[in-house]
């Protein structure tokens, strides 16, 4: 009974040496070793064998990417072609048959070569579905180094003796069989490795396809022959078929979608109610820069295809830092397009909302949107925020000291705008300088003189200085004039010369007087001594005689115009002198101008 099982034993041993079964890769390969270790082979016939190896490989590759899944989770083990080969290397030891031994021996080794091989590759595999490109590089390189590792021990043993012996029997010929296979399976799994490192852009880009399910179509088009002759001159510029047909489908299709999103985006403000009347102007102040946002967009979708599906840390903060400024610039327009909506509805409206509030908060606003924009970009721009931000602390003491003005000037800024001293178009006067308030900024007020200068102000020396507002008026331009007459001139003329200027003055239709109408606004403050000064009213109206000087007797005229513009006022001013001449012609009298009598002593 037991000669019967060692013979048994023996049968499945020479079937199982006999009839190694390997993928029809591996078969294929050893097939492509033994031709070229052949004698009598050509150096052409080599260089035939090895394009022929490179394909198959490559091929190889696409089959392994294109089944990826189902290699992960059926990965081909010999572990129990091992377990049956150790059992029956026990009893040939028993038995004394040697040769039977190490042919069993080596096809051991050829199995665990494989097994080693063949983990290696699930890990690779398993690697490209949570790693990035740069990751997959280093372990693909740990990988490798494992798989050398564990076959040390493998490739420990050495049959040179072996191979030296003339094949005097069929088992010792098996044997050579098998160290021949198991050196073909050495030279395929180190060639494997090699083209893993060549191939490893490709393997990366192929998983992408696969995971956006496009395997299929992609190798489709790889296994075409017109196809496989231009993808060898393409990557020599790290491109192929299947990537440009991607980067120009991108093209197209961010050229049809960008009208998709802008029509999408103009639907969407139109549909909030508080963004109506502002939706037009925005809509054109945000045109161009969402047409060069979506731009950019596609050109770094093409460098992400370009490179593999994969991205470059530079290239990635760029265009990271890119769409920060986009961002920033598109709520800024936005932000200023609704401002200047709500400054021309104010100046249309009689709303007391002053200008001034309304460009300083936008300034305000303005500043908060670049610093926050610039935060943004510094993020993307991989600078480390915690650290700046602390560092504002620390540097704070330091900054105030040395924007100490800046700072003045800002509160002065404040105090200009809640004092309500001047506004903007106000015509003043202050340390010197007079002119119309052009604009009342962050830091200064600039002030347009008569004679068409620029000057601006520091906003914390206006508010420390006595400002002058010829525009804090509402009801009365002020004409004091002095009419000198001659001495020669007749008492009782004079007399009726003032009354009828009196007169003339209390009647005239642009000038103020206690009969004049002004409609009071209301106004809720603490009680004052003269509402009329509060709000710029001057109704006063005066005639009199009023000196006796060197060489003329003056009537001072003390009057207020009804308004307080300067063309209307220069106006009024004309037609009054005027009608004084002509009062004086009528009562006999006339101008003095200086002069100096002479009288000779007899």
């Amino acid at each position: 009974m037991f000669k019967f099982f060692v013979l048994l034993v023996l049968f499945l041993s020479t079937i199982l040496s006999a009839e190694s079964e390997y993928s029809p890769f591996i078969e294929q390969q050893i097939e492509y070793i033994q031709k070229m270790n052949e004698d009598n082979i050509t150096k052409t016939e080599i260089e035939n064998i090895l394009d022929l190896q490179k394909q198959s490989y490559i091929d190889a590759i696409d089959e392994i990417m294109g089944s990826k899944n189902n290699y992960i989770k059926n990965i081909v083990s010999y572990d129990s072609e091992i377990f049956t080969l150790k059992k029956i290397i026990r009893i040939n030891k028993n038995a004394g048959n040697t040769y039977a031994v190490v042919r069993d021996e080596v096809q051991v080794r050829s199995y665990r070569l494989l097994n080693n091989q063949n983990v290696m590759i699930k890990k690779m595999l398993t690697s490209l579905e949570h790693t990035d490109r740069k990751q997959f590089q280093q372990e693909l390189s740990d990988y490798v180094s494992q798989n050398q590792l564990q076959n040390e021990k493998i490739l420990s043993a050495k049959y040179d003796k072996i191979m030296e012996l003339t094949p005097s029997s069929k088992t010792l010929k098996q044997a050579q069989e098998n160290i021949q296979e198991f050196n073909a399976l050495i030279e395929i799994n180190q060639d494997l490795i090699n083209y893993f490192y060549i191939f490893e852009d490709k393997m990366y880009r192929l998983n992408k396809y696969s995971k956006y399910h496009l395997i299929t179509p992609v190798l489709y088009i790889n296994s075409i022959e017109a196809v496989k002759l231009v993808n060898p001159v393409l990557e020599s510029f790290d491109l192929n078929v299947v990537k440009l047909f991607v980067i120009f489908s991108l093209i197209a299709f961010v050229y049809f979608i960008r009208k998709v999103m802008y029509v999408a985006l103009e639907s969407t403000i139109l549909s909030i109610d508080s963004l109506k009347k502002y939706s037009k102007k925005i809509l054109d102040t945000i045109r161009r820069p969402i047409s060069i946002v979506i731009i950019v967009i596609n050109i770094n979708m093409i460098l992400y295809v370009y490179y593999d599906f994969s991205s470059v840390e530079k290239l990635g903060r760029f265009f990271n830092i890119i769409y920060g400024i986009f961002f920033t610039l598109i709520i800024y327009r936005i932000l200023n397009s609704i401002a200047k909506i709500k400054i021309h509805e104010i100046d249309s409206s009689t709303s007391q909302i002053k200008n001034e509030i309304i460009n300083v908060g936008i300034k305000v606003v303005n500043f908060v949107i670049i610093m926050i924009g610039f935060l943004v970009i510094l993020y993307f721009a991989g600078v480390n925020l915690t650290a700046v931000l602390s560092g504002l602390g620390i540097g704070g003491f330091a900054v105030a000291l040395a924007a100490k003005d800046s700072l003045a000037n800002f509160f002065g800024t404040l105090s200009i705008l809640f004092s309500d001293v001047f506004s903007q178009g106000d015509w003043i006067v202050i340390d010197g300088n007079e002119g119309v308030v052009v604009e009342i900024g962050l830091r200064v007020t600039t002030l347009r003189t008569f004679d068409n200068a620029l000057v601006a102000i520091p906003n914390a020396t206006l508010a420390n200085q006595d400002v002058k507002n010829w525009n804090k008026r509402e009801l009365g331009r002020r004409i004091k004039m002095k009419l000198g007459i001659k001495y020669d001139s007749k008492s009782d003329d004079i007399k009726n010369t003032i009354d009828e200027i009196r007169a003339m003055l209390d009647k005239h239709a642009d000038i103020a007087t206690e009969n004049t109408e002004y409609q009071y606004r209301t106004l809720k403050s603490a009680k004052l001594v003269s509402k009329d000064d509060l709000q710029g009213i001057k109704k006063t109206l005066l005639v009199y005689l009023d000196e006796f000087s060197d060489s003329s007797i003056n009537i001072l005229v003390y009057c207020f115009t009804k308004s307080t513009d300067w063309d209307d006022w220069l106006a009024t001013k004309e037609d009054v002198m005027y009608r004084i001449m002509g009062i004086l012609e009528r009562n006999n009298l006339e101008f003095a101008f200086p002069s100096i009598s002479i009288y000779k002593e007899k």
